[in-house]
């Protein structure tokens, strides 16, 4: 199931909210939750429940045992376990088959072993789990006494098939104790909202249309469409994530758990650096918390970190070579910038240091974007006029010309508007009360323009991916 769907959207949530909000009780709230969170997960393949739960419940004895024997052998043993296991069951079921692909064709071998469906969301609750067991053992946080309650933290449906990474730490005291007011429900609304646009009107859009260029044949591709393409795929995966993550944060309001941002803007990133402090904020900060700082951090051997860390990421997202690939390139832009580009970038005007990112991040989507290495070094000889093809013709220029409105939108909402917007109303508005009456008028307004437009395009469209269920 995805939010982005008519039984998600009229019949889902809304039984969802009406049984968690008809009682009192925190106890039969947590267990709607989950119960709606299993229901949730079931709906594609069921038996991942079962690989969930199994995942949930040994980490939750973990966590006791390691408080219990913090700081000797068997709390050591007790978290060795919990992330031991955690990592090889995302091991066993993403990355089995490219490990025995790759033996095979190293040492020419014909090795056969059972191929499994990937788990949705596994990438994320494994991180949450680790997280939360190794925080048991640094001492910040107390092991979670109630299974149910943890449980509830592991299966929280909102989050849990593509993010984001929502630590414990952040949410234990409202997973005890939380209350959501009308207030906090009409936020998370606006929120929901807001996410399943970027998502309905932007991503989807954008995905529909790239098909032609990307997965087109790419001999009679033009320099020019080569360009759109992947300018299609940045607005793709950029509306398509932060619109689920925006999604997630407005489900989390509704029943009280207030979400990390997971985005701010990367778009508007002078840097690749900046860029990764901008986006997907929960997965960059969890490897650098459990990951590169305990490796040494920038105190010993910063840059082998450094890429180890790109290493990961790369492998985090996929099962493939080209998602190596695309971490590294970036490990080595970051650590280029680390050594002295980025400095030398600064000297630039902010124009010049924003095209170096943009550009940057454009060519990167495409190693993302093609599993099939061959084929996006391919594309990427198309893109800078090494393949021989032309550089524009009258299709390409039929399409820009088409869908420039949709395009020049799509550009503008990568920017923080709405802090424009929120300086434009403290201006206009004098008096606070005329400005709360303004909003409280013109969001929920703004909120059923957005229902039934998204239903409307949904009732249409077969083409409705969320591109990170499937790390």
């Amino acid at each position: 199931m995805v939010f982005a769907n008519l039984f998600f959207l009229y019949i889902f949530l809304p039984i969802n909210l009406l049984l968690y909000y008809i009682t009192r009780s925190s106890g039969i709230r947590n267990f709607v939750l989950v119960a709606m969170s299993f229901f949730f997960y079931a709906w594609g393949e069921p038996v991942w429940v079962l690989l969930l739960l199994f995942s949930g419940l040994l980490v939750y004895v973990c966590g006791l045992l390691v408080e219990q024997h913090r700081g000797s052998w068997k709390g050591k043993a007790a978290l060795f376990v919990a992330v031991a296991s955690s990592l090889f069951l995302l091991g066993l079921f993403k990355y089995s088959g490219f490990l025995l692909d790759n033996l095979n064709m190293l040492l020419r071998l014909n090795l056969s072993a059972p191929r499994f469906s990937l788990p949705i969301g596994i990438s994320f609750y494994t991180f949450q789990i680790i997280s939360y067991v190794v925080d048991v053992y640094r001492g910040e946080v107390k092991a979670q006494r109630s299974f149910l309650r943890f449980i509830m933290y592991v299966s929280m449906y909102f989050q849990l098939v593509a993010g984001p990474i929502v630590r414990y730490s952040d949410v234990a005291a409202e997973i005890d104790n939380r209350t959501a007011s009308a207030s906090e429900v009409s936020h998370g609304i606006t929120r929901f909202c807001i996410g399943l646009f970027k998502k309905v009107a932007v991503a989807n859009v954008a995905g529909s249309l790239l098909v032609q260029y990307m997965d087109g044949d790419l001999a009679v591709l033009t320099v020019l469409g080569s360009w759109f393409g992947a300018l299609l795929f940045t607005l793709q995966i950029y509306y398509d994530f932060s619109g689920y993550s925006d999604m997630a944060i407005g489900l989390g309001r509704m029943f009280g758990f207030h979400f990390e941002e997971n985005f701010n803007f990367p778009y508007i990133s002078g840097s690749v650096t900046e860029f990764w402090r901008r986006w997907h904020i929960s997965l960059s900060t969890f490897l650098r918390d459990y990951l590169y700082i305990p490796l040494g951090g920038n105190r010993s051997h910063a840059f082998r970190n450094l890429f180890i860390v790109w290493f990961a990421t790369g492998l985090w997202h996929g099962a493939s070579w080209n998602f190596i690939l695309w971490g590294l390139f970036f490990g080595a832009l970051v650590a280029l910038e680390r050594l002295g580009l980025r400095d030398f970038m600064k000297k630039l005007p902010g124009v010049f240091r924003w095209v170096y990112m943009f550009l940057i991040i454009n060519v990167s989507w495409v190693l993302f974007y093609f599993t099939d290495l061959s084929r996006g070094m391919a594309y990427l000889k198309v893109m800078f006029g090494l393949s021989g093809n032309p550089a524009a013709n009258s299709q390409i220029i039929l399409a820009l010309q088409g869908n420039i409105f949709w395009l020049i939108l799509a550009l503008l909402f990568c920017l923080p508007l709405t802090r424009v917007v929120e300086g434009w109303l403290e201006i206009v508005t004098e008096k606070s009360a005329m400005k709360k009456s303004l909003v409280g008028f013109l969001t929920p307004v703004m909120n059923v323009l957005i229902l039934i437009i998204c239903t409307a395009m949904l009732s249409g469209q077969s083409y409705n991916p969320f591109l990170y269920y499937r790390f």
